[in-house]
């Protein structure tokens, strides 16, 4: 678990504990509202991440990390700046049959980041075993450690060990974070409290109980789960959280009263709309996808001055303001037909596209590359093909080469589709060869290219 601070201190703390699909961005900003000092997101697979892209998503004022297929895999903001902690690992308890390894993935990332590095594990067989594989962590230098209170077979019908808890805490030096309390202590603020000099340790992290009730961190008292569940809502609209997140967060917290009438509304709805209508939040959500919209719209049209341009020079890239309008060109022949085909006339190597997708939007922009030349279109389009298609375009035309539109088709494209239709279907050296810009859908990443693209940085 890296931690996104030099300076967060694990004593005496109020902890949301890591909880898949619910730890997400809408869920950590509430639980800091309610008191919460620091907060843990969902488990990431470590692979997940290295594969991600970060962006900078303007519109939302946030960072996101997003996958080769578009889904953001952790979302994070100013707001929990130096209070989030991300975790990644094996799943579950996973790691615990392999205590080499947990030393091994331990010291390497103390020795390698500048950030706190914490651990946590469930407790194993044996207390001296557990003892034993506790003070092996302790050497590599983490920052603390969190103790769920049950062995891995376990669950949470089952009751916490405070004293497994409680001697390990006497006999560390770090500090020894307690977890496991929601089903048998922890009801209130008070209670948590209570939790802590039960187990003798430094802090308290909290899951299930604030799964039902983020606002169990209040001091005062928890909210009413209304008022609760109103302001996560407002939080998922205003962070564009994936509607069936935000569903399986708020059944969470309704649990028994699913059955209700706004259970069963929560139940069939299919979108953040249709949540926000079950709760009385139509016009909140109206109002801030219009404001979203506004704002994506304002960041859209903003002049090349005003807009972070990527840091590589692009000076070589020749570019055209043009998009591919179907309805234009010949239903057989495209421009990167025509591309493809003029490149082995001359004997050049085929064209490469690279495509990038823009957060903002989710529009497409390409650059092909055809004789160490690049090229572009300034017209961002809403697919992968039409940006390609657009990319082409522009080689073609500044070349002065016929695009397939209607009335300048090529006649050896024509003459290549005549012999592929008399070859049998079935004979491999009928088939188009692929083209590089069609092997591959990874939004946000260069593609076919181990160049630098001049997108980089959308």
């Amino acid at each position: 678990m890296i931690v996104n601070s030099l300076s967060l201190c694990y004593h005496n703390k109020l902890i949301l504990a890591p909880m898949v699909r619910v730890g997400t961005l809408p869920m950590r900003l509430l639980a800091l509202d309610y008191g919460a000092d620091i907060v843990y997101c969902e488990e990431l697979i470590d692979l997940k991440m290295l594969q991600c892209k970060r962006v900078v998503n303007e519109a939302l004022s946030t960072v996101d990390f997003v996958a080769p297929d578009d889904r953001v895999v952790f979302r994070t903001c100013e707001r929990e700046q130096s209070r989030v902690v991300f975790q990644m690992g094996g799943m579950g308890a996973a790691l615990l049959s392999d205590p080499d390894k947990i030393e091994k993935i331990l010291s390497t990332l103390v020795k390698g980041t500048r950030r706190p590095v914490t651990c946590k594990i469930r407790l194993l067989p044996s207390l001296e075993d557990t003892l034993s594989l506790v003070k092996r962590i302790e050497r590599t230098g983490i920052a603390a450690i969190a103790v769920h209170g049950r062995k891995r077979e376990e669950r949470p019908q089952h009751p916490v060990s405070c004293e497994a808890i409680k001697a390990i805490a006497e006999t560390l030096s770090i500090p020894v974070i307690a977890n496991g309390g929601s089903h048998d202590h922890i009801q209130k603020y008070l209670d948590i409290e209570d939790f802590r000099q039960a187990t003798a340790a430094s802090s308290v992290m909290v899951a299930r109980a604030a799964m039902w009730n983020p606002s169990v961190f209040l001091k005062e008292g928890p909210r009413p789960l209304e008022e609760v569940m109103q302001k996560y809502i407002r939080y998922a609209v205003q962070y564009d959280n994936h509607h069936t997140n935000t569903k399986y967060c708020l059944c969470q917290m309704l649990r028994e009263q699913l059955e209700s009438p706004q259970g069963r509304l929560l139940h069939a709805a299919q979108s953040s709309q249709e949540i926000c209508e079950a709760f009385g939040l139509g016009a909140f959500y109206k109002e801030t996808t219009r404001e979203l919209e506004a704002r994506r719209a304002q960041l859209l049209a903003r002049s090349p001055e005003e807009t972070e341009e990527p840091a590589e020079d692009t000076s070589g890239v020749i570019k055209m303001a043009v998009k591919f309008d179907r309805r234009a060109y010949s239903p057989q022949i495209t421009p990167k037909m025509c591309l493809l085909e003029w490149c082995r006339r001359e004997k050049l190597a085929q064209p490469v596209y690279e495509t990038v997708q823009r957060p903002m939007d989710r529009l497409f922009c390409s650059v092909v590359t055809v004789a160490e030349q690049k090229y572009q279109s300034t017209l961002w389009d809403k697919s992968k093909k039409l940006a390609e298609q657009a990319a082409a375009i522009v080689c073609l035309r500044s070349q002065g080469l016929p695009e397939g539109r209607l009335g300048e088709e090529s006649p050896s494209l024509h003459k290549r589709k005549r012999e592929a239709s008399d070859q049998d279907p079935g004979d491999p050296t009928a088939q188009e060869p692929a083209v590089p810009g069609e092997l591959c859908k990874k939004p946000f990443v260069a593609l076919a290219s181990g160049k630098e693209s001049p997108l980089q940085g959308w």
